[in-house]
């Protein structure tokens, strides 16, 4: 490398829109190449020989980090880089951020409030007063559920899961969960199975990560061992639901109800989702507010500094935890 290009600013290359304040940030530590989507055919000569860096909401499959020979790390915003290739990365010796932590509370509140606004049926009632409902009909009916006697299974107890398992255990709420394996130190009940964990509990929590070990895990079978008065929500990413089977319960009874914040076609969402009066449907909003988007955009940014300035990552994901900075 000349000294040219060393006094020259990095080449972050930014595929699609991309959150504002970020990109603040990255016009003034790094030279910011756009780029409508990540697709290796819009890939330049000029790309290639210059970008070092991906921002990004995901989408960064291998073709996209083969067609960037010199490319060092790819920065995630947001804490589920399933749609990022991290184990191509690891091979080519390209770090992989994500940004956990940052947004816990945020994604553990809005899950709690998800749930009450499902077995309460509070959106179906503020539609019921909006609508003059109110005044024409008398007072909105009674819900059927309610969170008193629960029994809450969390799927993935991570970081969330247990930002919403303390929050739940103050509502007065047993708690029990299922993870690949056991978590060192936690008085919850666990079980080794999904189906035991839906078959011990009647309100079922997701917040799995993507990827192929739980592709659809959440399905006609779980949804049975749930029960008639079971309730579903979804609050780590779509893939890990059968959604159609989740329809078909809902239509049956199979269970209650579901509240929704993430489907598996982002922002496509099945017809017989809308349409089920039993379910409570967010788009993606877990963590969207202004002052959990801009920290999550300051520690995705932070992981660009760092690596070029330091040669170290703040949040490396695990499949590339080992990769080491270029000479």
């Amino acid at each position: 490398m000349t000294k040219a290009e060393e006094a020259s600013p990095v080449a972050i290359l930014v595929p699609g829109n991309f959150n504002d304040h970020a990109i603040g940030r990255i016009d003034k530590a790094f030279r910011r190449v756009r780029i409508e989507r990540a697709d290796p055919s819009l890939v330049t000569d000029e790309m290639r020989k210059t970008v070092r860096g991906i921002a990004s909401f995901g989408g960064i499959d291998a073709a996209m980090i083969d067609a960037l020979p010199k490319l060092e790390i790819i920065a995630n915003f947001g804490v589920g880089y399933d749609s990022v290739d991290a184990n191509h990365a690891a091979r080519r010796g390209v770090m992989v951020t994500n940004t956990p932590d940052v947004l816990t509370e945020e994604v553990a509140d809005t899950t709690v409030g998800l749930l009450i606004n499902t077995v309460r049926e509070m959106y179906a009632a503020e539609k019921w007063l909006r609508d003059g409902d109110w005044v024409r009909k008398g007072n909105y009916r009674l819900s059927r559920l309610t969170l008193r006697g629960r029994r809450v299974g969390i799927f993935g107890m991570g970081r969330i899961g247990l930002a919403v398992a303390r929050r739940l255990e103050a509502f007065g709420l047993p708690i029990a969960y299922h993870n690949r394996r056991k978590v060192d130190g936690l008085s919850y009940a666990y079980h080794a199975s999904l189906k035991g964990l839906a078959e011990a509990v009647d309100t079922l929590i997701s917040v799995a990560p993507g990827g192929a070990a739980t592709e659809k895990a959440v399905n006609a079978e779980i949804l049975s061992a749930l029960g008639p008065n079971g309730v579903f929500v979804n609050i780590g990413r779509g893939s890990t639901v059968d959604e159609a089977a989740l329809a078909a319960a809902l239509a049956s009874g199979t269970i209650a109800a579901a509240g929704l914040d993430v489907f598996a076609d982002e922002p496509n969402v099945p017809k017989a989702l809308l349409d089920a009066p039993n379910a409570s449907l967010l788009p993606h909003v877990g963590s969207a507010s202004e002052h959990t988007r801009r920290a999550m955009a300051d520690l995705c940014i932070d992981n660009l500094v760092s690596w070029f300035a330091e040669r170290r990552p703040l949040t490396p994901v695990p499949e590339t935890v080992n990769v080491k900075a270029r000479a």
